[in-house]
């Protein structure tokens, strides 16, 4: 069984990814990181991860070409966080810092969620689910 996850994702700028996820509040392990390459430490306890590679680096692996994400999505990477509260902190920590999305939440009684798209066009989904369920 698998014991972790990389999403894998490209970027135009490395520097500014950086930045950008660093304001969010995430950090970045070093050791697996490069001119090329940033590796961001979503939950490192249980080995969840981006890898952010620089386009051409990214299309080395993949041969092909890269969606352009303001016609297409190719992914939702949907992060379950620990309350409410810390969805709207990341979520107002993401705008803040430049990403785009819609400022309100979406409140469905057992799931409680709001998405930003980063410097990339990345979409990224932050939901809280009520252990209670639709009550």
């Amino acid at each position: 069984m698998a014991k972790s996850i990389f999403v894998n994702l490209p970027v135009r700028d490395l520097a500014r990814s950086r930045d950008f996820f660093s304001k969010l509040g995430f950090s970045f392990n070093e050791q697996f990181s490069s001119e090329e390459a940033a590796s961001l430490v979503i939950d490192g306890e249980n080995g969840i991860y981006a890898m952010l590679l620089v386009e051409s680096y990214f299309q080395s692996f993949t041969g092909r070409d890269i969606p352009d994400t303001s016609k297409s999505c190719e992914a939702i990477t949907c992060l379950g966080l620990d309350s409410r509260q810390e969805v709207d902190d990341i979520a107002d920590r993401a705008l803040a810092a430049g990403g785009q999305g819609p400022t309100e939440a979406k409140d469905h009684g057992f799931m409680y969620g709001r998405h930003f798209d980063d410097p990339d066009g990345h979409r990224w989904e932050l939901v809280w689910m009520n252990p209670e369920g639709q009550g």
